[in-house]
């Protein structure tokens, strides 16, 4: 059962919350990306909650500015150390310790749990990330690499401010080809269904402005016209070191996030295993659901 709940952090924020299990069991977050919400981790929630499983205690909270979770209007509201204090701040509700067993992250969500890894590696006992580029090879990538840029460039959409009215127009019609460019639909992996997409109108008409947000605030995104590179950051390398083991899963039909973002990420994850998934796109979570279960639990049963 996913039990469903609104959770008040002590920075003013809430956030909508779904979890399964015992309070107290060792905790897996689950954290998602756009256009999505906390729902598509439902089934890795009750699989990772089943004490044939490891029996965690695992929650997927809606990120600020999606779903019923507090969306604040001003665009740096969304700046990505805000967004990882929600997330650290849900974890001390959950456990004294502040510990998670395990963080899974999925893009925008797996965004700031390569920030929260970097900043808190105490706190986290494995990663896994899924389809989300690590910021030091994005950067090189968005630099270096135009056909990355020009993959990227729904960024810039996304960050106009007419983003949400232009996506809320008939009925969601751009964002359902977030979706259908990657064979989401009947002729291809068949995962939307009419109930899952009920699911995100649901979603979707709450609000979007939170989510186009993330966009407008962040500076690792492809230069407008009359903008350079220079203006994508670079950041220090001891920003960027991850030293927990960490899983990374990478669809290889993303069209969206190209394979160029893998290379000589070793070199800023030394305890890294990479899974490459050939025909799998960004929407791998809705498409390879057993995949993702079966090869999370046995990451987290190796002793490193």
């Amino acid at each position: 059962m996913i039990e469903t709940f609104q959770r008040h952090l002590p920075n003013g924020i809430t956030l909508s919350c779904r979890a399964a299990g015992e309070p107290g069991r060792p905790l897996m977050v689950f954290l998602h990306g756009f256009p999505e919400a906390a729902f598509i981790w439902d089934d890795l929630l009750s699989f990772f909650a089943d004490p044939a499983h490891g029996g965690h205690r695992c929650i997927a909270p809606n990120l600020r500015g999606f779903e019923r979770s507090s969306a604040p209007t001003e665009i740096a509201a969304y700046k990505a150390q805000l967004m990882v204090q929600d997330i650290q701040q849900l974890v001390a509700t959950e456990r004294a310790d502040g510990k998670m067993a395990a963080l899974v992250a999925h893009d925008w969500g797996g965004a700031f749990a390569w920030g929260y890894a970097n900043a808190f590696p105490d706190q986290v006992g494995k990663l896994v990330i899924i389809n989300s580029p690590h910021a030091g090879t994005l950067s090189r990538e968005l630099r270096n690499n135009p056909a990355q840029r020009e993959a990227s460039a729904y960024m810039n959409f996304l960050a106009r401010p007419d983003a949400e009215a232009l996506l809320a127009e008939d009925d969601f019609q751009r964002l359902w080809t977030f979706f259908t460019h990657m064979k989401a639909g009947p002729d291809g992996f068949g995962w939307l269904t009419e109930d899952l997409k009920a699911q995100y109108r649901e979603v979707w008409r709450a609000g979007l402005t939170g989510a186009c947000n993330l966009y407008r605030v962040t500076p690792m995104k492809p230069p407008l016209p009359g903008q350079t590179v220079d203006s994508i950051p670079v950041l220090p390398r001891e920003r960027l070191m991850v030293t927990m083991p960490t899983l990374v899963f990478w669809a290889l039909d993303d069209t969206a996030l190209l394979p160029g973002l893998l290379d000589g990420l070793d070199d800023y994850v030394p305890r890294m295993a990479l899974l490459k998934v050939p025909g799998a796109t960004h929407w791998i979570v809705h498409e390879q659901p057993r995949l993702i279960a079966s090869e999370i639990e046995r990451f987290l049963q190796r002793s490193t």
